[in-house]
C-alpha cells in the first residue's frame, strides 16, 4: 500500500491532521509547563532565584538550532519560546 501525500489528501484529512497536531502542541506545551512549575518548587526550596538569564539564553539558543534543523523560521520559533518562559515567569510569580 503506498503512502498518501498531501496532495492526495482532501480539505477535510488535511484540516484533521492540523487538529492533530494542535492538540500535540497543546499536550507538550501542558508537559513543559509542569516541568517548568517543579523546577520553579526546587528553584524555591534552594533559595534560588526564579530567573536564570543564562538558562533563558540556553532555551533561546536551543530553539533556533531546532528550527534552523526542520527548516522553520527561527525568529518566529524563538518569539514562541520567549512568551512560554515569559508565562512560565509570571506564574512562579504568581505562586510565590
Amino acid at each position: 500500500m503506498s503512502q498518501r501525500t498531501p496532495e492526495d489528501m482532501s480539505l477535510d484529512e488535511l484540516r484533521e491532521e492540523i487538529r492533530s497536531i494542535d492538540r500535540e502542541i497543546v499536550e507538550l506545551i501542558a508537559q513543559r509547563t509542569y516541568v517548568a512549575e517543579t523546577i520553579a518548587q526546587v528553584k524555591d526550596e534552594r533559595g534560588l532565584p526564579t530567573t536564570d538569564e543564562d538558562q533563558e539564553q540556553a532555551v533561546m539558543d536551543r530553539a533556533g538550532n531546532n528550527a534552523e534543523q526542520f527548516d522553520v523560521d527561527s525568529n518566529l520559533v524563538k518569539a514562541i519560546f520567549r512568551l512560554l518562559i515569559e508565562l512560565n515567569k509570571v506564574e512562579q510569580r504568581e505562586k510565590r
